[in-house]
């Protein structure tokens, strides 16, 4: 059997044996998983805040060293 025909032939089952290990079912979008979804928001909105409040420290020690305050 030639090499090319033999890498062909395992590069094929490679990707059907990867493909079939990795998705055991396709999620079902109509029962969204809440509790992921409410992680993601509130993880995102704790780092906002997170952001807005170093800002506002930041600008507070800007004006303090320039003498604006």
């Amino acid at each position: 059997m030639p090499l090319d025909r033999l890498l062909l032939r395992t590069s094929t089952v490679n990707k059907m044996i990867s493909r079939n290990s990795f998705i055991a079912s396709k999620p079902d979008p109509s029962k969204p998983n809440m509790l992921r979804v409410g992680l993601a928001f509130g993880s995102t909105a704790v780092l906002w805040a997170l952001l807005f409040k170093q800002h506002r420290t930041d600008v507070h020690e800007y004006k303090t060293r320039n003498g604006l305050q």
